[in-house]
């Protein structure tokens, strides 16, 4: 499972969405996927699954505004 699946299938179980209603470029926040709390979670959870660490300036929103966002994001701070 590559990464942006296992970022979708997380998203959608704890947002109760249709994980096939996600696409790559589902602007999360605007379409009412995600809040401020769900964002909290996904943080923790890339966090504990990428060993990524989060910084106060990470915190805008085209860093987690869809899945492809996510995804760079992520790459970039594994670098």
């Amino acid at each position: 499972m590559s990464m942006k699946e296992e970022i979708r299938d997380y998203i959608a179980e704890t947002s109760f969405t249709d994980a096939q209603q996600i696409k790559e470029e589902t602007m999360l926040f605007e379409e009412g996927i995600f809040d401020s709390m769900g964002l909290l979670n996904l943080i923790a959870f890339l966090e504990e699954k990428y060993g990524v660490r989060t910084e106060d300036t990470d915190l805008m929103e085209e860093n987690f505004q869809n899945l492809n966002a996510i995804e760079n994001y992520v790459i970039q701070k594994k670098r």
